[in-house]
C-alpha cells in the first residue's frame, strides 16, 4: 500500500501566526499586539513540530473590556509580560533554536488575511521605533490559496474550515488556537495538491 505524499513545496517550514491585538469599536492608538503565537509546520509532513506563544504587555493602553470579551485575554494575564520589543527578541531566539535561521533553510509565515504582517506589525514597530528582521517581509495569506483551490471567496477562518469540512478547535480569537486551525486549512489544501507560493510582501 502506497502512503500518501504531499506535493513538494518550495519551503521547508510554514510558520503560521495569528496576532491578537488590543482594540475595540473605537480607535485605540496605537493598537498593540497582546498575543504573539507561531505554529511551526513541517512542509514535507505537514505535522506541527513546535509552538511559540507569548502574551505581550501593551506599553500605552491597558487591555479594554471589549478586547477581553473577544479574545479572553485580560490585563492581568499580560501584566509583567514582555513588551513587543523583547517579544520579537524571544521569537528570534526560538527560531534560532528551531534551526530556522540556518543557511539553506527556507520558511514562510502564513496568516489569515494580510493584516498581521502587512499592517499591524509594521505599524506598531514603526510607532515604537523597532527594527524588524527581514524575514517578516513576505508571507502567505491562506485566503488566496483557499480561493484558488475551491473557487470560493473566503469570509474568514470559520467559513474556510466549514467549506473544507474541518472543525474549529479551541477558542476563536485565541491567537494560538486560531493559528492551529489555520494550520489545518494549510494541510487540507496541500492534501488537495496545492503548492504554496508567496502572496504578500513588503519591498
Amino acid at each position: 500500500m502506497v502512503s500518501f505524499q504531499f506535493p513538494k513545496q518550495q519551503f521547508d517550514y510554514f510558520l503560521v501566526l495569528d496576532f491578537e491585538a488590543n482594540g475595540d469599536h473605537k480607535i485605540i492608538k496605537p493598537m498593540e499586539i497582546i498575543e504573539f503565537p507561531i505554529v511551526k509546520v513541517n512542509a514535507k509532513t505537514f505535522e506541527i513540530e513546535s509552538v511559540f506563544q507569548q502574551y505581550v504587555e501593551p506599553e500605552v493602553n491597558e487591555i479594554c473590556e471589549y478586547c477581553t470579551k473577544v479574545t479572553g485575554i485580560s490585563q492581568d494575564m499580560v501584566r509583567g509580560k514582555p513588551h513587543l520589543r523583547k517579544t520579537l527578541q524571544l521569537v528570534d531566539e526560538w527560531m534560532n533554536k528551531e534551526g530556522l535561521l540556518k543557511d539553506g533553510v527556507k520558511f514562510i509565515f502564513v496568516t489569515c488575511g494580510d493584516w498581521d504582517l502587512k499592517t499591524q506589525l509594521p505599524r506598531e514597530t514603526a510607532w515604537f521605533n523597532i527594527l524588524l528582521p527581514q524575514y517578516y517581509n513576505q508571507w502567505i495569506n491562506i485566503k488566496t490559496p483557499f480561493r484558488e483551490v475551491t473557487g470560493i471567496r473566503p469570509h474568514g477562518m470559520k467559513s474556510m474550515l466549514h467549506n473544507l469540512h474541518l472543525t474549529l478547535d479551541g477558542r476563536h480569537h485565541s491567537g494560538l488556537d486560531d493559528s492551529k486551525n489555520i494550520s489545518k486549512i494549510l494541510t487540507r489544501l496541500a492534501e488537495k495538491g496545492f503548492v504554496y507560493k508567496v502572496t504578500g510582501w513588503h519591498d
